[in-house]
């Protein structure tokens, strides 16, 4: 049985914050999941934490802290009103992230498993243009 993958790497024209970010994607009806997943890469080991909602402008603050811009940050995010989220992940230097659809990915109807990217890149694309959008590309990949 194969398996598939799906991500959509952004680029963007300035450096962006993880904060500035979840706030856009909110405009579309992302939000940080409960409880809160995120992770700074500080040690090379890619520990996700999870804190609850009342502790989301701490965790906040650490993903954007100037002694993180450095290293990747990572906070998962879900649209409630379609059921489905991923993981945000921000690169060094902050002009670029990724997403990759990991919470009840979005499958395209009638398809052998592939990712409904279209359905993603209409309600990611439209608020992160709003924070300095360059580029995108999508990918999903079978095994």
């Amino acid at each position: 049985m194969s398996s598939r993958t799906a991500d959509i790497d952004f680029t963007f024209a300035r450096e962006l914050t993880v904060r500035t970010t979840v706030e856009a994607l909110a405009a579309t009806g992302w939000a940080l999941e409960e409880p809160l997943w995120y992770m700074v890469n500080d040690d090379d080991m890619y520990d996700w934490k999870s804190a609850t909602r009342d502790h989301t402008q701490d965790v906040l603050a650490l993903l954007d802290a100037p002694e993180h811009v450095n290293h990747h940050a990572g906070v998962c995010v879900y649209h409630e009103q379609a059921s489905t989220g991923g993981r945000l992940l921000f690169f060094p230097g902050r002009l670029a992230c990724s997403f990759t659809p990991s919470i009840d990915r979005r499958r395209l109807p009638g398809s052998a498993g592939f990712t409904d990217l279209s359905w993603y890149m209409h309600t990611l694309v439209p608020p992160l243009l709003t924070v300095g959008l360059e580029s995108y590309e999508a990918r999903d990949i079978g095994h």
